[in-house]
């Protein structure tokens, strides 16, 4: 087990998400920055789809009630095991009763502290992971509250793959369409050369932007219809919002662009105020 000391200001259980069923309106959530949790089970010897905590800015304090070994990857933050400073990207040992305290994240939004043996909470609809959108999966940490970790792993472990940092200009590759007819062609043309930044009111459903309106060539609403990965959907206010991984499986909003999903993980990276620009074509 794990106790939880200190949750921060969002921490929750990710791993590779739920796929299959956005037919059931369920969400794939799972880790935003995907590299950086299949990094950390490597670090550990883990399965590519074991859980770990994802944190957002502010880090997280559990305290381990038997030895474990765990790694930090994602956004860079200080660690420290046992009040002393500790390697981040590198398997650490920590003893039953020490104190793991991931810091807040230097750069970056979004670090993962993953353990041997995964976090093993209950999988729902084939995955550990929490969707804030629709509630599902374990909530959120709580000061107090017990992870469960899994038996350690027999495989070997690996030394950190180099990952690209946090962004500190975020540029995403846009495929035109599905509803890209729905823009004047001013507007679809000029998308490259408008700027953005990563709006504050961004969150694991969606990055949202502060910049140009996207000027409409139609008037009116469309029926709902199904929403993906990396769907930039344009709501009234024409500032394009960037679906994530807890993003609703459908919507009436029309769809100007798809990133594909190499792109996601530095936008799970930028933080509010990041420049923001796109590129036609993947």
């Amino acid at each position: 087990m794990l106790e939880v000391v200190r949750p921060g200001p969002l921490t929750t259980v990710q791993d590779l998400g739920r796929r299959g069923v956005a037919h059931l309106g369920v969400p794939r959530a799972g880790a935003l920055d995907l590299p950086a949790l299949l990094a950390a089970n490597r670090l550990l010897g883990n399965p590519a789809g074991a859980a770990a905590l994802e944190t957002t800015v502010g880090g997280v304090a559990v305290r381990a009630l038997t030895t474990v070994v765990i790694a930090v990857t994602g956004a860079p933050a200080p660690v420290r095991v046992g009040g002393r400073a500790a390697a981040w990207g590198t398997a650490v040992p920590v003893r039953a009763g020490e104190l793991v305290e991931v810091g807040p994240a230097t750069y970056g939004v979004r670090s993962y502290l993953a353990v041997a043996g995964g976090i093993a909470v209950p999988e729902l609809l084939g995955s550990r992971s929490a969707d804030l959108l629709s509630g599902l999966g374990p909530a959120p940490l709580r000061a107090g509250g017990l992870l469960p970790v899994g038996p350690a792993p027999d495989g070997p472990a690996a030394e950190l793959v180099p990952l690209p940092g946090p962004p500190t200009e975020l540029v995403l590759r846009l495929q035109p369409g599905p509803r890209a007819d729905w823009f004047t062609p001013e507007a679809l043309a000029g998308l490259p050369r408008a700027r953005y930044r990563v709006a504050a009111a961004s969150n694991r459903i969606a990055l949202r932007t502060d910049g140009p309106a996207l000027t409409r060539a139609r008037t009116g609403e469309l029926p709902s219809e199904g929403m993906v990965l990396g769907a930039v959907q344009v709501p009234p206010d024409g500032r394009p919002v960037i679906f994530l991984a807890d993003h609703p499986t459908t919507g009436g909003y029309p769809v100007i662009g798809v990133v594909p999903e190499p792109d996601l993980p530095a936008a799970a990276q930028a933080r509010p105020g990041t420049p923001l620009r796109f590129t036609l074509g993947c």
